[in-house]
């Protein structure tokens, strides 16, 4: 990496340097697939630790400085308690999810439900959180419904979609200054005939009615085979509603796996259109988020692994010759211009990301110094007893 100029390697430092990507407390809970749950040792038993345990992932990578809070599962007594234990720890709590897809109520939906009560206990639920984000200091509101059918003729899918607009209306018109709700989108499941929010398209009709401080949530786990989601965010960015990203894997036939893992090369990809769209920037305020449940790999290794994949698929796309590529473009030399990105893909940054960690104090082997840490060690020491706090456990 020492044949980058010196003004460019600053440029790019200066970037890297100000990423932010947030973690979520359910990664570090008991979580599974439909057919299990298999616990570990040291999970976390409460809020408390779930915050402890992002606290630590934070302290080893140096861009993970805040974390997502899930209602009811991290819900507490005292937010600004709460709020205080996480910033003594040098992180703050983001966004507030709210949890509509996990009570018999919600069988037939939540604010699509055909049964007025249950809607007015799923948008309850929303307006409790959108409290608890002004206690946390959060600015997200991010709203992921399960809603949907099963059989053809089970609902009326238009009213469904007046109801879900009625709920959102009235949640994002008591949202205070400041908050923004993210609409996140799913292809399928739980529902298998009809999603009521199943695409970025569907997604973006309703945030554009609701108003400017309504985004889409791409989660990068939520497509279907072949989904070109780098045209998703390009498109989102020019419209100037992408508020953020969940990443994750979709190896699962939806989420929940390391962030490119599996096809790293997708990720690169999305992260050059967030780069070339000005996504990094933070007054944007597009969101890095991770969504995943790590149910066979250990919690907190996984969370770091993440976050640096991320964080380096994005210094990959930063070395994208910007201006050799739009050359290639302009002639129309097709494999010229793919040559650019093929060469920014395939240049080695770990060693860059090193430097750029010893840089920040941060040790340039997360992993290593996690495993060399004995923090692992002390949490399956200490933590036992209780139920671990985490999704299906």
């Amino acid at each position: 990496m020492t044949d980058i100029d010196p003004a460019r390697r600053a440029a790019l430092f200066d970037v890297l340097r100000a990423q932010r990507i947030e973690t979520p407390s359910w990664a570090y809970g008991n979580s599974g697939t439909r057919f299990k749950v298999f616990a570990q040792d040291g999970v976390p038993r409460n809020p408390i630790e779930k915050i402890e345990d992002a606290a630590k992932v934070h302290e080893l990578t140096g861009i993970a400085p805040s974390v997502a809070l899930h209602i009811p599962w991290d819900r507490v007594d005292d937010y600004a308690a709460l709020r205080t234990h996480a910033e003594g720890l040098g992180i703050t709590l983001g966004a507030i999810n709210p949890n509509v897809f996990q009570e018999d109520a919600y069988r037939l939906g939540s604010v699509c439900s055909p049964d007025a009560g249950v809607r007015r206990k799923a948008v309850d639920h929303l307006l409790d959180c959108v409290a608890i984000a002004e206690q946390t200091g959060s600015t997200v509101l991010s709203v992921w419904l399960a809603d949907g059918l099963n059989y053809p003729g089970q609902d009326d899918l238009r009213a469904r979609q007046d109801r879900l607009a009625e709920g959102l209306r009235e949640v994002y018109d008591q949202m205070p200054d400041g908050l923004r709700m993210l609409l996140e989108y799913k292809f399928f499941e739980p529902a298998f005939y009809a999603t009521d929010v199943p695409d970025w398209g569907t997604s973006l009709a309703h945030c554009l009615e609701l108003g400017p401080a309504a985004q889409v949530l791409v989660d990068t786990g939520h497509h279907a085979p072949g989904t070109n989601i780098e045209f998703i965010v390009a498109f989102l960015l020019r419209a100037k509603r992408l508020g953020g990203f969940h990443f994750n894997s979709r190896f699962y036939a939806d989420d929940d796996l390391i962030a490119g893992a599996a096809d790293p090369f997708q990720l690169f990809r999305i992260m050059h259109e967030v780069a070339q769209g000005g996504g990094l920037d933070r007054a944007t305020g597009v969101e890095f988020m991770l969504d995943q449940c790590h149910n066979i790999e250990p919690k907190i290794p996984a969370m770091i692994r993440s976050v640096c994949n991320v964080q380096e698929a994005t210094a990959k796309a930063l070395l994208v010759d910007s201006a050799a590529l739009r050359t290639a473009q302009a002639e129309g030399d097709v494999l010229g211009a793919n040559a650019v990105l093929m060469d920014a893909y395939n240049t080695d940054v770990r060693p860059l990301l090193a430097e750029l960690r010893e840089d920040m104090g941060v040790d340039p082997d997360p992993m290593a110094a996690y495993h060399r840490s004995g923090y692992q060690q002390r949490i399956v020491a200490e933590r036992v007893g209780g139920d671990a706090a985490g999704w299906g456990a």
